[in-house]
This record gives C-alpha cells, structure tokens and sequence, in this order.
C-alpha cells in the first residue's frame, strides 16, 4: 500500500512540475513580445513605448519611450535634429511632454501611465489604461505630425494586450488590458497551498501528541517557531506582494498564524504534563 501510495505521490509531483513549465512556456517566458504597431509614417519616424514595470499597489504603469526620427526631421549632413521637436504622451501621472533641442538627438525617457484597477482582488486583479497616444511637433508648428507607434510588453508574469479606440480613419489611441499570466496565478496558488499545508501538519503533529498517540518531543516546540517566522516571508513571497489587508490576509494568513500558536500552545500543554519534575524523596 506505502509503494502504491509512492508511486502516485511520485507521479502527481512529475505532472505539477510538467505543468509549471508548460505555463511558464505559455505565458512568454518573460521575453519581450510586440503588441501593437500602428500604419507606417510617411516621415518614418517611429515611437517605441516599453512597458516596464507596473506598480499595482498605485494603479501606475511605468514605461520607457524611445523616438527614433526619420530623415525629414534630421539634418542630412549631421544627422542631427533639423529643428526643435517635441513628444507629447496623453495619460501619464506626470508630465508627460518632453522636448529636444535643434541640434541634438531623443533620448530614451520614462513615462508612468494612469491605469484603472483594484490590486485588492490579487491575483485576479486587472487593470485598463486610459486611452494612450503619442503626438510628435517639430518647429514652430502646432500640428501633430504622424509617427509609427510600436508597444512592446516586457512585463514579467502579466498578459498585455492592446486594442485601437477612436476613429479608425486616423492615427487612434490605444487601450491597454492586463492581467496575470497563469504561470503567476498558479505560483500565488501554490505559496498559499504551502501556508495552508504548514497550519495543517503544526494541528495534526500537536493533536496526535495530546492524545498520546505520539511521544513528546522537547525539540517540536523549536519546529513550531520556525513555521510561524516562515509565515510572512512565505507571504512576502506572493508575486508582486499584495497589499496588507487584502482577502488572502483575512481569510488564509491570519488562520494560520492563528492555528500555528493554537498547535503550539497544545504542544507546550503536552510539555508541561510530560515532563513534570520528580518528587522529591
């Protein structure tokens, strides 16, 4: 029965770690991937936007924007700006126009993006942009000039996907969508099963040793601290570190660190019945 039981054991941890890789495979495997990309210039001047970074605990998504020009806008003999230019990022938290000087190159900058979402529902928590687009003027004219935009996901554990609003006629702006690759769901999952597993063998190992089942041993009590101090690293570990005070806090973390003292208290019980001192003669 213990070989059977072996084998099955064996056999579901081979088919858990097949099917992690499998979601890691699926999800990107943290390589950048293109998600967007508008109608060529005519001027071909392309504007790329990076998705770095999300910073869920704030509704902000970070980028880095690089603008290539093309040749209508650089000097044919110093391949440098031919006049002043300027790029102006709709939806951004801060200041979200940058400009260069005639004579120079763009340079690559950040952005912080508005995004829409409540982190509180982690790990199935999504969030959506506002509308995004990137307006280009060179000189002194005030009339946007048309540039090649191409959004690129570099984000680690999440699903980006972009779509066109507006008029479809004209250079629209995108909408972005995201939310967690399974591959990070299926980690958070597993963190939280691992809690939950450790609350469950503290209760059963102090349980069985009330009841006599089991001898008392003085060194178990050491066992029952080590799980408790691996509560909040364990926590901690949960990707992208959920806010304190989410569902997971209420309703899993607190009851194991709740059952983890409960099992010690029985066990320290077990302690002070096992090991009485002897009478003196």
């Amino acid at each position: 029965m213990s070989r059977r039981f072996g084998i099955v054991g064996v056999t579901a941890f081979i088919a858990a770690y097949v099917a992690s890789i499998v979601l890691y495979v699926d999800s990107g495997m943290g390589h950048a991937k293109q998600i967007s990309d508008s109608p060529s210039s005519g001027g071909g001047t392309t504007v790329i936007i990076d998705i770095e970074e999300i910073q869920s605990n704030n509704s902000v998504l970070v980028a880095n924007l690089t603008v290539a020009p093309g040749p209508a806008l650089l000097d044919p003999r110093t391949h440098d700006l031919e006049e002043d230019l300027s790029v102006v990022v709709t939806s951004a938290v801060t200041a979200g126009k940058r400009t260069w000087s005639k004579g120079t190159l763009p340079d690559v900058f950040r952005v912080s993006l508005t995004l829409d979402g409540d982190v509180a529902d982690w790990p199935f928590d999504r969030f959506r942009s506002g509308p995004i687009s990137v307006d280009l003027f060179s000189g002194a004219t005030h009339v946007p000039e048309r540039a090649t935009v191409t959004l690129v996901d570099r984000l680690l554990g999440w699903n980006v996907g972009a779509t066109r609003v507006g008029k479809a006629d004209g250079p629209a702006p995108y909408r972005l969508d995201l939310y967690r690759s399974s591959s990070t769901v299926a980690f958070g999952v597993v963190i939280l099963a691992v809690l939950i597993a450790l609350a469950g063998l503290g209760l059963f190992v102090a349980v069985q040793t009330v009841r006599d089942r089991r001898k008392f041993q003085p060194p178990m009590t050491t066992w029952y601290a080590a799980m408790l101090f691996a509560v909040m690293p364990l926590r901690n570990a949960l990707p992208d570190s959920p806010p304190f005070g989410c569902w997971i806090d209420v309703t899993i973390v607190l009851w194991v660190i709740v059952v983890l003292v409960i099992s010690m208290t029985l066990y320290i019980s077990c302690w002070w019945r096992h090991l009485r001192p002897e009478n003196p003669t």
